[in-house]
């Protein structure tokens, strides 16, 4: 399990957070990879590209989960 720090921040959007960790290459394909339902928010699929993530959620893709503090 991985952790993303977001750094006295609120929050971050979804594909920004997919982006940042490297797991997918541009904003594009994050976007794409959420749209066809292949990313999880708190085990629920999640097809909203700009989704806040908060602290405490935790985020699966290709097999990878993030927890974010």
């Amino acid at each position: 399990m991985e952790e993303f720090d977001l750094n006295g921040r609120e929050f971050v959007e979804l594909c920004s957070l997919l982006k940042l960790l490297g797991l997918c290459s541009s904003g594009g394909s994050a976007k794409m990879a959420i749209s066809e339902g292949r990313v999880s928010v708190e085990g629920q699929v999640e097809l909203r590209k700009r989704c806040k993530i908060r602290p405490g959620q935790v985020v699966e893709f290709g097999g990878q989960q993030i927890t974010i503090i």
